[in-house]
């Protein structure tokens, strides 16, 4: 079911900081900051040759990661994301396993502009997990 693995994502206390260490002292490729006001963050994404790294960090006052910031005020990986050809089909066969998929179950739009999905981090060895349909 799952493809190739799409990014690791960091949340960060201090996105300009972080861009900074991964640009300036690793010699990354950094993209400029995105609002992604539907998921309360802003992202940079690290573009590498096998895949990416995503920085998060909150936008607006119900930003999920902030509350992952509170618990871990340095930042910390979030998430891993896979790829998945077909989105409602992967959900579909997760929830007949017993996976829990967040929210209403029901794909939204990523930073990528493709449809996400994200699963309970108690399924899956503590882990949240992003799938995103390519």
């Amino acid at each position: 079911m799952i493809g190739r693995l799409n990014h690791v994502a960091i949340a960060v206390p201090d996105l300009e900081a972080a861009t900074a260490k991964y640009r300036d002292v690793l010699g990354a490729t950094v993209s400029a900051p995105q609002d992604e006001p539907d998921h309360g963050v802003t992202v940079v994404f690290i573009e590498l040759p096998n895949t990416k790294v995503e920085l998060l960090y909150p936008l607006g006052e119900k930003s999920p990661i902030q509350g992952f910031l509170d618990k871990n005020p340095q930042g910390g990986i979030h998430h891993v994301c896979y790829e998945v050809d077909d989105i409602i089909a992967a959900r579909d066969q997760l929830k007949e396993t017993g996976a829990r998929v967040l929210g209403d179950g029901e794909p939204k739009i990523g930073a990528h502009k493709k449809p996400v999905l994200f699963l309970h981090p108690k399924d899956f060895a503590g882990t949240l997990v992003e799938l995103e349909q390519v």
